[in-house]
């Protein structure tokens, strides 16, 4: 399974990318918020990160596989979780991931029907389901950062949720959660623990 492909951005058009990668030219489809990342990067070499699925049908013996690229692993991770949701699946997906991943994260995190059902192919039914599914791990996707990250910046994501989930256990709501540790994230300030974090909230609290 390739999951991974990195070459030479040789065309782009509204469904897919044409990557340059030795002899050989692959086309791998993009959802529209990944489409948007690589406009103006024609000629330039770029990484996708990739998942594969066989498109046909199976008693027919048509199958043809695909690629879906995406530019980074938690992106790749949230499409494969809206993937999993009875009555998506990977062609829906594809048509339907019109905004940046964390957009629809809030949405589903914020149990917002409205806002969901707007993406092409997503009813009211079907967003009702996405929420069912997936409120409760769209966390790390509600307050990702879209590009990918140097290793010491990884690290401090990685304390932000841990701060994200401390605010939880000490009762607050998602969204309260959520936006207290976007408040203190807003002044661009480091934080290296997550006692640091908790003490910026309170501390701005406190004002």
């Amino acid at each position: 399974m390739i999951t991974r492909i990195t070459g030479k951005l040789a065309a782009l058009s509204h469904e897919a990318a044409t990557i340059a990668a030795g002899p050989f030219e692959y086309e791998v489809f993009v959802p529209e918020f990944v489409r948007r990342q690589l406009q103006g990067r024609l000629g330039e070499e770029i990484s996708l990160r990739t998942i594969e699925y066989l498109e046909g049908t199976p008693g027919r013996g048509n199958l043809t596989p695909r690629m879906i690229g995406f530019t980074s692993d938690a992106e790749r991770e949230f499409f494969d979780a809206i993937c999993s949701v009875d009555g998506v699946g990977v062609k829906k997906a594809l048509r339907s991931m019109v905004r940046p991943v964390r957009e629809v994260a809030v949405a589903i995190e914020e149990q917002n029907v409205k806002q969901l059902s707007a993406l092409p192919g997503i009813g009211a039914g079907l967003a009702e389901r996405i929420i069912a599914k997936l409120r409760k791990k769209m966390a790390k996707f509600a307050l990702m950062i879209q590009q990918e990250l140097p290793a010491d910046q990884a690290a401090e994501r990685g304390v932000v949720h841990d701060a994200y989930e401390a605010l939880l256990s000490l009762g607050h709501s998602t969204v309260d959660a959520r936006q207290k540790v976007e408040q203190v994230l807003a002044g661009n300030r480091k934080f290296k623990t997550v006692e640091e974090i908790l003490e910026e909230i309170y501390r701005l609290q406190s004002r």
